[in-house]
């Protein structure tokens, strides 16, 4: 169902059933899609749970995490009575976008870059780059796909990775006082 409101939000020119589409977004998913342009290849994880995504142009092979807000940042200049900042991100071709980030502004994020989780990014930002934090960023290792990559991992090996680290960290902490404990044991006391 998603994927066919997307496409009839997105791409139709019937202007009833993309407020239709629009409406049922925003019921069964949170999320708000109102692109100027946006390419047809472009993936919502998770169908985009609490998205606002309002851009000048997304281009292909985007992927776009739950929680990202896209969308303007513009302000008003009461001394000049203008609008300042005024236009929404581009996104370029072969872009992630992780899991809560912020991109604002009239601004370009670099083809094959990647945003990280929880990111605010009010700055151009070049290709191949990874971006962090508010406006940091650094060259991408063209040997390494962070967070996605077609040929996803099977989800067997995420489950015996983690149980792996549940052994290593229960064995290492074995016969120690816990600091969930150590908080327990304060609030008996108190």
């Amino acid at each position: 169902m998603f994927d066919k409101l997307i496409k009839l939000n997105c791409y139709t020119k019937n202007k009833i059933l993309k407020k239709v589409a629009m409406n049922l977004l925003e019921k069964f998913y949170c999320c708000e899609i109102n692109c100027v342009e946006m390419d047809k290849s472009v993936l919502f994880a998770h169908h985009a749970r609490g998205c606002t995504i309002v851009a000048s142009k997304i281009y292909e092979n985007v992927i776009i995490f739950q929680n990202v807000t896209i969308g303007s940042n513009m302000r008003y200049n009461k001394v000049t009575d203008e609008w300042e900042n005024v236009g929404n991100p581009i996104i370029c071709k072969n872009s992630v976008i992780a899991d809560g980030a912020k991109i604002l502004g009239p601004i370009i994020i670099g083809e094959g870059s990647v945003i990280a989780a929880g990111a605010i990014v009010t700055k151009d930002i070049p290709a191949n780059s990874i971006v962090y934090g508010v406006n940091q960023f650094r060259a991408k290792d063209v040997n390494y796909d962070l967070i996605f990559n077609k040929n996803m991992i099977n989800p067997e090996k995420i489950f015996a990775a983690c149980n792996r680290l549940v052994e290593k960290f229960e064995k290492e902490t074995s016969g120690q006082v816990r600091a969930v404990d150590k908080v327990e044991i304060y609030q008996m006391k108190c």
